[in-house]
């Protein structure tokens, strides 16, 4: 299928500034952006096209989420389908065909017990599941003093009101901080430059600082704590490998004293490692994980969370008649999100893309780390299809090198993603050597000519 044609009329349209004004865009300088705007106006496989007519290659699946590369027909023609028959249908005291049938299908894909599903709109929203899911079982077993969240340093769960406060990135806190959950610890992040640059995938050191939840259990008690939430690797705050060991540490800490773990593995699952699931890649089962992004290749807004067998039937069995769990959303498991999902989830077993990645991942590896020497890269960090590459900031700026050398790449034909002064790439799994090839170059010539 080609990349469908843009009109000179309709690109006009598009960078308008009357046109641009209305919208208040997330996560962007507003106003340095409408000066001046990057407008994308079609996308097809491995590639965007910008309102200039350009092709852009992805370098970032979108926003972690294309996964199966961009306009994928059986994705398609399932929305246009589903549109048509089912446009929407009440998740609340009814149900439809195609929930159940993706809800059966993501607990055949999970590992262990992870076999039952709550649905939401968005990680944001499968995060605040998981946190109400936590403290609904400690209900549920009588242990209503369970209440506190630990969470990480540098880690992203999200925009709602339960995901920055376990989150641990500054700037999306401290407009916020009067109205936080109130109860809530964070272990130390996991970046160690000192010892850990240029590693390739985990880095030697580092799982010791998994003991700090020693410390946070001896501080408030083991019985006041709900859950501990991390990202196997953090994404948004610029690739985070977890050091060997690190996770494993966390996990037999939490079994020592009854914690759940929950991993965020919204940008994580879906193959981005070369599996399903962080928890395969890694080998450490959580209580529960969530979902969103790669699970409808970014068609469609839907998030999810996974839970273990024993959580779902200690809260259902706590109450014998009724409503078990006050919570939900309009939008849940909606039609057209199910049959994206259900689409998406038969193109990534009929193409392997899991088993493409991993076998793609060393290949990737090299590309990345080829960087190590080029201007201003302090780091190169990476693990399956994902790499972080930071850059030294500026003196007394920071983030403006980050933001300029992501700048110049899109002026050069490639889509990077850039938090602060780290560029991060996180390819369609459909991605060729060659697409890798190009994306490192375009890289590696903006490195060159950005100051």
């Amino acid at each position: 299928m080609a990349i469908p044609d843009v009109t000179t009329a309709e690109i006009a349209r598009e960078l308008d500034a009357a046109a641009l004004e209305p919208l208040w865009m997330p996560f962007t300088p507003n106003r340095a952006f409408k000066r001046a705007p990057r407008l994308l106006v079609s996308a097809k496989d491995m590639h965007y096209v910008a309102a200039d007519g350009r092709r852009i290659l992805d370098g970032t699946a979108g926003l972690w989420c294309v996964n199966a590369g961009h306009a994928r027909e059986p994705i398609v023609s399932a929305i246009q389908r589903s549109a048509a028959r089912l446009d929407f249908a009440p998740t609340f005291q009814m149900g439809h065909p195609d929930g159940f049938r993706l809800a059966a299908e993501l607990a055949a894909l999970a590992p262990g017990d992870l076999d039952h599903v709550f649905f939401a709109n968005s990680g944001s929203e499968a995060v605040d599941s998981a946190l109400k899911i936590a403290l609904a079982y400690a209900h549920a077993k009588g242990e209503p003093e369970r209440a506190l969240f630990v969470g990480r340093e540098r880690a992203y769960h999200g925009v709602g009101f339960g995901g920055i406060s376990v989150g641990g990135i500054p700037n999306n806190r401290k407009a916020f901080a009067a109205q936080l959950l109130p109860r809530v610890d964070h272990l130390p992040h996991t970046h160690d430059p000192a010892r850990n640059a240029f590693s390739r995938g985990r880095p030697a050191h580092g799982a010791e600082l998994a003991d700090a939840l020693e410390g946070i259990v001896a501080r408030h008690g083991a019985q006041a704590i709900a859950a501990v939430i991390v990202e196997p690797v953090a994404g948004s705050t610029g690739v985070l490998v977890p050091p060997q060991g690190y996770l494993e540490r966390l996990r037999a800490i939490c079994d020592r004293h009854g914690l759940l773990l929950i991993f965020d593995e919204v940008i994580t699952g879906f193959g981005r490692l070369g599996a399903p699931f962080a928890t395969e890649y890694f080998g450490v089962m959580p209580d529960m994980i969530t979902l969103a992004k790669g699970i409808t290749n970014g068609a469609v807004p839907m998030g999810a969370v996974l839970v273990r067998r024993g959580i779902y039937d200690t809260i259902v069995d706590a109450t014998p008649g009724g409503i078990e769990f006050f919570h939900g959303y309009t939008y849940s498991g909606h039609p057209l999100a199910s049959a994206a999902a259900l689409a998406t989830l038969a193109v990534y077993e009929e193409e392997r893309l899991f088993q493409r990645a991993a076998e793609l991942a060393p290949y990737f590896e090299d590309a990345v780390h080829s960087l190590r020497g080029r201007p201003h890269v302090i780091d190169v960090r990476n693990t399956g299809l994902v790499a972080g590459i930071e850059l030294e900031p500026r003196p007394g700026q920071p983030g403006t090198r980050g933001l300029d050398t992501f700048v110049d790449c899109f002026r050069r034909g490639a889509l990077v993603r850039v938090t602060g002064d780290v560029l991060a790439l996180s390819p369609p799994l459909i991605a060729e050597r060659g697409h890798i090839d190009q994306i490192i170059e375009t890289l590696g010539e903006s490195l060159r000519h950005v100051p």
